[in-house]
């Protein structure tokens, strides 16, 4: 089975390292010579063994030539291969956070059974979601500090539950341990008669889907493109999908279509015809494109890349320097590099405190921010709610690495309209196209399709256009993509799925705009069951007339030669 990458996060002092080598020791993945060295040094200082010290040994063995540092440790069970990518520290962990740990397939949260829930346990957790690891597990250490009680394990339980509630996670176990004595490590401990889970190491063997990203779309950023003979070999490692000799290609951001013939190799014995994700390939295209570094391949009926010149993104901030307007940084996704210039700041938010802050003039060191970046060149992405690897970046400031983000949307995508996004749920609208009656051509004229705009919950919209006027407070029916929209004060205060909406009584709007003739929870429920019903265009006639307004909210206007 493949290699499964783990991050270990927490507060300081709360055991992230006693656990890590304890977890070490027990699995004999340490040199006996560290070991040694470790207890010799505890018995001449007259200090305790403490597991912690392994991590700083392993620092001092890497330099005599072992493959393994302070960031990156290996061991293994009976059932597959670990990578730890430690975080030592909190001002580290937010640097490798953006290097490392966005690659992890499972995060393990270390909270103080007598602590608590801390500030920094909160802000890891926010980030952990930030870069969108879904795999997340909490381990409420030190138990033998507070007795083993049960009642202290559900508190601590129920806390940081109830916060990463708020930030829309939900851990897979939290386990009670103690790393420094061993409990629930690698053994059940005798301790825990009142826990009936898991211990850390039988998680551990029962985190599935390290190879989840095979069967999704195609994704291969080019890395390079070497010249031999006649040759063109495009270099890069396939972050999603499945590619094969044959397979029609689309290499973004321009949308080339091709072929591909062969892929490179040097002896006969490594000659193949397939290749899928996590997998280094070079690949030989039918068509002598000029393809560079940072454009990304993928097969040409999977869901397209995005293209834009244009993001918003949420941000995450660890530059010495506040992040303003009108700056211009080095924004990386995947291979490609882009000059991004920060356009506007949208708001702020307090990763420990999740604390909104709207119009900020600047973003400063460890704040989230949403952000409009308008880019010098095109660029191909995808939103991180699809894909994270092709929807992940970060933000050099000189030679520094200054931040992190995703990109939630293309702020400027053709054909885009109006779009509400929350998530991985995008709604179209055209409730804000402008329609007027030519007088010289005497027949209705749309405008023009609304403005790219796109809306997240906690954005204001602009009620009154030249031949609209919604009220301030009212919901948005998108029946046939099935979601909904709530506004009140013209603020955006809900995004969801239909299933899940609560009528309320204030007015209804479809998706182009027109009045929804309900005005109770009963008659809003048979409206959703004879829209279901429709079966052809003579029903769905019918159904409109019975139940859309066509001018309670927009007007038809006469106008000629209307400029926009």
């Amino acid at each position: 089975m493949s290699e499964l990458k783990i991050v270990f996060v927490g507060h300081v002092d709360h055991g992230k390292s006693t656990i890590i080598g304890r977890l070490l020791f027990d699995t004999k993945s340490l040199p006996q010579g560290v070991v040694d060295k470790v207890q010799r040094i505890a018995d001449e200082t007259g200090k305790n063994f403490e597991f912690a010290y392994l991590l700083d040994a392993f620092a001092e063995e890497r330099q005599q030539g072992i493959t393994i540092d302070t960031t990156q440790l290996k061991f293994s069970t009976a059932t597959r291969d670990y990578l730890i990518i430690d975080a030592p520290g909190h001002k580290e962990f937010l640097k490798n956070m953006i290097s490392g740990a966005a690659n992890a397939n499972a995060a393990f949260l270390v909270i103080d059974a007598a602590a608590g829930v801390r500030e920094q346990s909160r802000r890891h957790a926010y980030l952990l979601s930030l870069l969108g690891i879904k795999k997340i597990f909490v381990l409420v250490n030190k138990m033998d500090l507070v007795g083993y009680s049960e009642q202290r394990f559900r508190e601590v339980a129920e806390d940081i539950k109830n916060f990463l509630a708020t930030i829309n996670v939900t851990p897979q176990e939290i386990i009670p341990i103690s790393g420094f004595v061993g409990d629930n490590v690698t053994a059940r401990s005798k301790n825990f008669s009142w826990y009936a889970g898991d211990t850390l190491i039988d998680t551990l063997d029962k985190i599935s889907g390290i190879d989840e990203n095979v069967d999704a779309a195609l994704r291969l950023p080019i890395q390079d493109v070497y010249k031999f003979d006649e040759r063109r070999i495009i270099v890069g490692r396939i972050e999603s999908g499945r590619l094969n000799v044959g397979d029609k290609v689309q290499i973004f951001p321009d949308g080339r279509e091709t072929v591909v013939t062969a892929f490179a190799h040097w002896q006969a014995r490594d000659k193949k015809i397939s290749a899928k994700a996590g997998e280094s390939v070079g690949i030989i295209v039918a068509d002598e494109f000029f393809n560079k570094r940072g454009e990304i391949i993928t097969l040409a009926n999977d869901t397209p890349l995005k293209v834009s010149s244009k993001l918003r993104a949420s941000v995450f901030w660890l530059g010495k320097n506040f992040l303003t307007v009108g700056k211009t940084y080095k924004l990386k996704l995947a291979t490609a590099e882009v000059e991004a210039t920060v356009e506007k700041i949208i708001r702020t938010v307090d990763a420990a405190t999740l604390e909104r802050r709207e119009n900020s003039s600047a973003l400063k060191l460890n704040d989230v921010g949403e952000i409009v970046f308008k880019l010098k060149d095109k660029l191909a992405f995808d939103e991180f709610g699809f894909f994270q690897a092709t929807g992940r970046f970060v933000l050099v400031d000189g030679f520094d690495v200054a931040g992190g983000g995703i990109v939630l949307s293309a702020e400027n995508s053709q054909s885009n309209g109006t779009t509400f996004v929350d998530g991985n749920l995008t709604l179209h609208a055209e409730l804000f196209d402008e329609f007027y009656y030519d007088v010289e051509q005497r027949k209705i004229t749309q405008v023009a399709e609304s403005k790219n705009e796109n809306y997240r919950v906690g954005d204001t919209i602009q009620t009154t256009g030249f031949s609209y006027e919604y009220p301030t407070d009212f919901d948005i029916i998108f029946l046939n993509a099935g979601g909904f929209v709530k506004i009140r004060g013209t603020k955006i205060i809900s995004i969801g799925r239909l299933e899940n909406y609560a009528f309320e009584k204030v007015p209804l709007v479809n998706s182009r705009g027109f009045g929804i003739k309900v005005n109770n929870a009963e008659s809003f429920d048979s409206f959703l069951r004879e829209f279901a019903a429709i079966e052809n265009s003579r029903a769905l006639a019918n159904f409109s007339n019975k139940y859309f307004f066509l001018n309670q909210f927009r007007e038809l206007k006469f106008y000629f030669d209307y400029v926009i």
